[in-house]
């Protein structure tokens, strides 16, 4: 709606399928590999992103000349349609990097999982913003509202970006000033509709620690309470022998473990404190 659709025919389809193409690994679901495990590595790494625009921008071209039509308003442009494909890949890695589920962006060089902490997974006031600009510029036909909300929607993601680094700078700085080390690990996430409060996930060796982060005032605030990782229990060992709990391990940034009567046994379950909740 900002005026790409404009460019070249298919320019919309184009941009659609690009936008959703490293997603395409979602097709694991219907394997046995453990879809954890797999999802947002070889689809979103180095190598797709410079291959996966090419392939689309041939699929396009071949779709384009089987479907001549002489009432075609313009032609179909494999320049555009190509930087058309990268604009949908490359935002869709790029927003997926800033939120805390991470993805393997080397791969598949490296399997190093980043994660930038920024925006929720589904940010509403990204979907606001980006849905009042298309529905403004169709309803006006012109791409003035849609190139606004995408400029107000970029210095957003900037600033959620600068906030949830100086975010984390200080829960880490108040950490080691309570506690004389520095945490193994930090995550200072976003929540969905509040951007002035963050969840905080400190690794602490053996447990770990949840908390609350708050810009107004600013401050940070740790449940009394503490997670145990029971990692190193003895039924831990027996239950990664299980391929389902090796791949999960694989996607699972803060996990822990616990324990339950089963039948004649023991129930052991794994799980990520990203989204197990703030209380144990």
């Amino acid at each position: 709606e900002a005026g790409l659709k404009r460019r070249t025919r298919f320019a919309n389809v184009t941009l659609m399928i690009a936008s959703n193409l490293p997603d395409v690994d979602v097709l694991v679901f219907a394997t046995s590999t453990p879809a954890v495990a797999f999802r947002r590595g070889w689809t979103h790494g180095v190598v797709a992103q410079v291959l996966l625009p090419v392939v689309l921008t041939v699929v396009m071209l071949v779709i384009a000349r089987a479907s001549r039509s002489g009432r075609r308003t313009m032609p179909a442009r494999a320049g555009w349609l190509l930087l058309l494909s990268y604009v949908g890949v490359l935002s869709h890695v790029l927003l997926d990097l800033l939120n805390p589920y991470g993805l393997r962006f080397l791969a598949p060089f490296s399997w190093q999982w980043f994660y930038g902490d920024s925006l929720f997974i589904v940010d509403p006031w990204l979907w606001l913003t980006l849905g009042v600009g298309v529905w403004m510029a169709r309803r006006r036909a012109a791409p003035a509202p849609a190139r606004r909300a995408l400029v107000v929607s970029a210095i957003y993601i900037v600033l959620m970006v600068v906030a949830a680094r100086a975010a984390r700078d200080f829960v880490v700085g108040e950490w080691s000033r309570a506690h004389g080390a520095d945490p193994r690990a930090v995550m200072v996430g976003p929540r969905p509709v509040t951007p002035l409060t963050r969840d905080v996930i400190i690794d602490a060796g053996p447990h770990y620690q949840t908390g609350t982060f708050q810009w107004l005032p600013r401050r940070v605030t740790f449940q009394p309470t503490t997670i145990p990782k029971n990692s190193s229990d003895p039924r831990v060992a027996l239950a990664l022998d299980a391929p389902n709990v090796r791949g999960f391990l694989v996607w699972s940034r803060f996990p822990f473990w616990t324990m339950s009567p089963f039948d004649n046994g023991t129930l052991v379950t794994v799980r990520d404190m990203r989204f197990a909740g703030q209380t144990p």
